[in-house]
């Protein structure tokens, strides 16, 4: 394979890649807008508060690991969808486990969100 079709084939995969966000926006998704939209807050949150170096760290790591976490979440749902098109419950059961993951991580996300921002809430309240 010459350089130019290597290059030519990492540049494509990029492109199938934001395809794979935007399908995900675009198809009724409510999920990820949902995770999206608390991560805007967040970051706003962030930048208001002053945070740190490391608490910035933490903060966009959960916003990177939840958003790629529904994003496995729907493609494993649509892969599901399409091997299973009637209902089954192992079929749900997939699926159930792939949300309950998600959940999973988003509530980790939350949790460190409340160790990073309950303090500094706190002190500017005092």
């Amino acid at each position: 394979m010459s350089a130019h079709n290597a290059l030519y084939r990492f540049i494509k995969s990029f492109d199938f890649a934001f395809q794979g966000v935007r399908i995900s926006f675009e198809k009724g998704e409510v999920n990820i807008k949902v995770h999206v939209a608390i991560a805007f807050a967040a970051i706003i949150t962030s930048f208001m508060l002053n945070i740190s170096t490391l608490e910035w760290i933490a903060i966009i790591g959960c916003i990177g690991i939840v958003i790629a976490a529904e994003l496995f979440n729907t493609a494993i749902e649509k892969a599901v969808d399409i091997v299973s098109p009637d209902w089954n419950p192992k079929a749900g059961a997939v699926k159930d486990i792939a949300a309950g993951a998600v959940l999973v991580l988003s509530c980790m996300a939350a949790l460190i969100g409340v160790l990073i921002f309950l303090p500094k809430i706190i002190a500017l309240i005092r």
